[in-house]
C-alpha cells in the first residue's frame, strides 16, 4: 500500500510539473505577443475568415457561427464600455459631497479604462474562434436549423446593443478610445519670443556694411 500511495504521490508531482511548464510557455507567449498589436488582429480576422469559409464550404454548423457571433458581440461591447460605469459614480458622489466637477484644467489626466482590456479582447477572440473551428469537424454540432432566421436575429440583436451603447456614451460623454494627455502650448514661452525678436536690432538700408566683391562667385 506504501508503494502505491507513493507512486501515486509521484505521478501527481509529474502532472503539475508538466501543467506548471505549459503555463509558464502560455504566459512567455503572451507576454511576447503584447506589442504586436496589429499582427495580432490580423492572425484573428484570418482565422475568422477560415470559419466562415468552412461554414460556407461545408453548409452546416450554423449554431455555432451563431454562438460565435454572439459571445464577440459580448466582447466587443465590454471592450467600448468604461471598467467603472459612470451611472454609478455620479449616485456616489450625490449621496456623499454632490457632483464633482473639474475647477481648473491642470487636474489629473484620466485615461479612459476599459471593462475589457484589448490584450484580453484579442486572447478571448482567439480561443473562443479556435473553439467554433474545432466543433465543425463534429457532426454532433451541426444542429440542423434555418439560418436566416439567426442572421436577422443576430443583426437585430447587434443594432439594438450598439444603439443602446451609443445613447450611454452621449449621456456620460465620454470615448471608449484615448490617444494621450491633450498638450498645451505655453503662452509665457510665446510672449518671451515676441518681446525678443521686438528688442533685436535693426539696420537702416545706409548703416548695413559695404559689399565685398572679392568674395562673389562668378556665373
Amino acid at each position: 500500500l506504501y508503494t502505491i500511495k507513493f507512486e501515486g504521490q509521484r505521478k501527481r508531482k509529474v502532472m503539475d510539473t508538466v501543467l506548471i511548464g505549459m503555463k509558464q510557455r502560455y504566459q512567455k507567449f503572451l507576454d511576447n505577443a503584447v506589442p504586436y498589436t496589429v499582427p495580432r488582429w490580423l492572425f484573428v480576422c484570418g482565422l475568422i475568415f477560415y470559419f466562415v469559409y468552412r461554414i460556407i464550404i461545408l453548409e452546416g454548423w450554423y449554431i455555432s457561427c451563431y454562438a460565435l457571433a454572439i459571445f464577440h458581440l459580448n466582447l466587443f461591447i465590454a471592450f467600448l464600455s468604461p471598467k467603472i460605469d459612470p451611472s454609478f459614480e455620479m449616485a456616489e458622489s450625490l449621496e456623499e459631497d454632490g457632483p464633482s466637477l473639474p475647477t481648473s484644467n491642470n487636474e489629473e489626466f484620466r485615461p479612459f479604462i476599459r471593462r475589457l482590456p484589448e490584450f484580453k479582447f484579442w486572447e478571448q477572440t482567439v480561443i473562443s474562434t479556435l473553439v467554433a473551428i474545432f466543433t465543425t469537424f463534429f457532426e454532433c454540432f451541426n444542429v440542423p436549423v434555418f439560418w436566416p432566421i439567426l442572421v436577422m436575429y443576430f443583426f437585430m440583436l447587434f443594432f439594438l446593443t450598439m444603439k443602446r451603447q451609443i445613447k450611454h456614451m452621449i449621456k456620460y460623454r465620454y470615448l471608449p478610445f484615448t490617444h494621450g494627455k491633450t498638450k498645451y502650448k505655453d503662452v509665457s514661452d510665446s510672449k518671451k519670443s515676441v518681446e525678443m525678436d521686438a528688442m533685436a536690432p535693426t539696420l537702416a538700408p545706409e548703416e548695413l556694411p559695404p559689399l565685398d566683391e572679392s568674395n562673389l562667385i562668378p556665373m
